[in-house]
C-alpha cells in the first residue's frame, strides 16, 4: 500500500519540486493517523499521539522496536515519579526539577533514556491537571499505546536494499577482475601506466557496501545472519591481501618465466571472481603451479633470484587471498553461490 502512494505520488509530480523519502512519508502518514485515532476516542491532549509517532520512527525495523520499548518504559516510570511527586509535595515548578533530577538517572540506569523526550510530554500533562484520576491514568496510556503502535504500524514495512547490495556486489567483482588483470600485465610487461584507482574505489564501495548491509540485518527482526554483510567483509580482507601484493609486484625488475606463468594464473583468477567462484579449484592450481616452480632450474642471477622471491611472496599472498574465499559460509537458505 504504501509503495503504491509513493508510485503514484511519483507519477503526479509530488517529487519534482523536492524529494520525500520513505521514513518522511511513513511520518507524515503515521502522525495524522495516530492523531485521527486519538481524536476519534476523544482523548485529551490528543495531539501528543503525533508527537510520540514522530519519535518512535526510526531508519530501521529493529531500532523501531528498541525505541518504542524505551519510550513506552520511559512513560511509565515518568508517569509514577510525576503522580507520586505531584500529589505528595504539590504542582509546583520546582517539583518539576526534583522530579527530573530523579527520573532521568532511573531511565539511564535502565537503559531507557532515548524516552527522556517522549516521557516529557506525559509528565506536562500531569502537571497541567493538577490532580491525579484513573481518567488520567487511562488517557496518557491510550496516547503512549496509539503512538507507539501507529509508529510500529508504519515501519513494518520498509524498502527492500537486496538490489542495491546484489548491484554493490557485482561492481567490486568487477574492480577484483580489473585489478588482477592489471597485476598480470605489470608481471608481462613490467612498466604500467595503471593508477591503482580500482583499490581506491573498491575501498569505497566496500565501506558503503558494509554500511547498506547492515542496514538490511537491522530491518531483520527473525533473522541475526545477513549473507551480504558478511559477503562484503571477506572481500574486505582480501582487499588487504592485494594491497599487500603491491611491493612485492613493484619489486620485480625483470621478466622470468616464472612471471609469465603466474600472470596466466591471474588473468584466469580475474574470470573467476564471480559468484560462482569456487575458491578450491584456483587453490589446487595454485599449489600446482608452485611445484612446477620448485622443479624448474634455480636462478643464475641475483636479479632472477629477487625477481622470483617476489613471485613467491606474491603466491603466498594469492593463496591468502583464495582462502579467505574458501572459509567464506553463508547461510545456505540466503546464499549468494549458486
Amino acid at each position: 500500500m504504501l509503495s503504491a502512494v509513493i508510485r503514484t505520488c511519483s507519477k503526479r509530480g509530488v517529487f519534482m519540486m523536492f524529494r520525500i523519502g520513505y521514513r518522511t512519508l511513513k511520518t507524515a502518514l503515521g502522525t495524522g493517523l495516530a492523531i485521527a485515532v486519538a481524536q476519534a476516542l476523544q482523548l485529551d491532549y490528543f495531539t501528543s499521539a503525533g508527537i510520540i509517532t514522530i519519535l518512535c520512527i526510526q531508519k530501521t525495523r529493529r531500532k523501531s522496536f528498541h525505541m518504542s520499548w524505551a519510550r513506552f518504559l520511559a512513560c511509565v516510570i515518568g508517569f509514577i515519579y510525576a503522580v507520586l511527586l505531584f500529589e505528595t509535595l504539590g504542582y509546583y515548578p520546582w517539583t518539576v526539577i526534583l522530579l527530573l533530577l530523579l527520573f532521568i538517572p532511573t531511565t539511564v540506569l535502565l537503559k531507557a533514556q532515548e524516552g527522556i523526550v517522549t516521557s516529557t510530554v506525559v509528565i506536562m500533562h500531569v502537571y497541567i491537571s493538577s490532580s491525579f484520576s484513573v481518567h488520567l491514568v487511562w488517557n496518557e496510556l491510550l496516547l503512549v499505546t496509539i503512538g507507539i503502535g501507529c509508529a510500529l504500524l508504519m515501519n513494518a514495512y520498509m524498502p527492500s536494499v537486496e538490489r542495491e547490495l546484489k548491484e554493490m556486489q557485482g561492481e567490486l567483482e568487477a574492480l577484483y577482475a580489473k585489478i588482477f588483470q592489471q597485476l598480470a600485465a605489470y608481471i608481462k610487461h613490467g612498466d604500467s601506466e595503471w593508477d591503482g584507482k580500482e583499490i581506491t574505489e573498491a575501498a569505497a564501495l566496500l565501506q558503503s557496501a558494509k554500511n547498506k548491509s547492515l542496514q538490511n540485518l537491522e530491518n531483520q527482526i527473525l533473522r541475526y545472519e545477513d549473507q551480504y554483510y558478511h559477503y562484503f567483509i571477506m572481500r574486505e580482507k582480501q582487499l588487504e591481501t592485494i594491497e599487500r601484493m603491491l611491493p612485492f609486484l613493484t619489486s620485480i625488475e625483470i621478466q622470468v618465466k616464472q612471471g609469465q606463468m603466474l600472470a596466466d594464473f591471474l588473468l584466469e583468477l580475474s574470470e573467476g571472481v564471480h559468484p560462482e567462484n569456487t575458491a578450491y579449484v584456483f587453490i589446487e592450481k595454485l599449489e600446482a603451479l608452485l611445484e612446477t616452480f620448485k622443479e624448474m632450474p634455480l636462478p643464475t642471477t641475483r636479479e632472477e633470484f629477487e625477481a622470483r622471491s617476489s613471485l613467491f611472496h606474491l603466491i603466498h599472498e594469492i593463496d591468502q587471498y583464495l582462502v579467505i574465499k574458501q572459509q567464506f559460509k553463508p547461510l545456505r537458505k540466503y546464499s549468494l553461490w549458486r
